[in-house]
């Protein structure tokens, strides 16, 4: 009976922890923060199908294939890591070269799955997108989003337990959300992150003060 790694080498995303670079009350990990992300971005198509209904140039996405994609999007962190995002926007040739082996990394994970070549293809697309149409370039536009918001969110958290390391994060990542200018991204920061640093009692509406 053959026996494949694909799942398993998945779950390893538990290990790799984001903002190495950074003093954390509570470290994240990349498995936790795609949930985080697949949850934010399956809301985020919701508004953009709810907002661009009326325009002429609307694509309609559907929700649950936003999700899968938001769900994957660092999977190939596995084997590359997370490289710091000042690192890895530092100038086009290490973009580029950071691109390569994200590539090169989502090809070896999916030789973890059977021989299938619609299988493999599946998963290859998932873990590294080809963005060849509208479609694919919106989606990857609000997972980006999604992802943005989720280390807002990490911010607001670090901030709110006393921990002013991720002051100036907090105001760099709130301003690039702002200038990527997607109403159904605005929307969730003024509706639906707030709450994030709210007791346990306010969210659920027990403490009335």
């Amino acid at each position: 009976m053959e026996e494949y790694g694909f799942f398993a080498m998945l779950d390893r995303m538990q290990y790799i922890e984001r903002w190495a670079l950074m003093r954390n009350s509570r470290t994240e990990n990349i498995k936790e923060h795609s949930f985080d992300v697949a949850v934010i971005a399956h809301c985020l198509t919701i508004l953009h199908n709810k907002f661009g209904k009326d325009d002429n140039d609307f694509i309609a996405l559907d929700p649950y294939k936003v999700q899968a994609y938001a769900l994957y999007h660092d999977c190939t962190e596995i084997l590359t890591g997370d490289l710091p995002t000042p690192i890895k926007y530092r100038n086009k040739e290490i973009t580029k070269a950071y691109k390569e082996v994200e590539s090169e990394a989502a090809a070896s994970l999916v030789e973890l799955l059977p021989e299938d070549k619609e299988m493999r293809e599946v998963y290859l697309e998932l873990l590294s997108p080809s963005l060849s149409s509208d479609e694919e370039k919106l989606t990857h536009k609000i997972v980006k989003a999604a992802d943005k918001i989720a280390a807002y969110i990490k911010c607001l958290r670090e901030e709110s337990s006393g921990n002013a390391e991720f002051s100036a994060a907090k105001e760099s990542t709130g301003s690039i959300i702002r200038e990527m200018n997607m109403p159904e991204a605005q929307y969730f920061m003024d509706h639906f992150v707030p709450s994030y640093g709210y007791t346990l009692d306010r969210i659920t509406g027990r403490d009335t003060k």
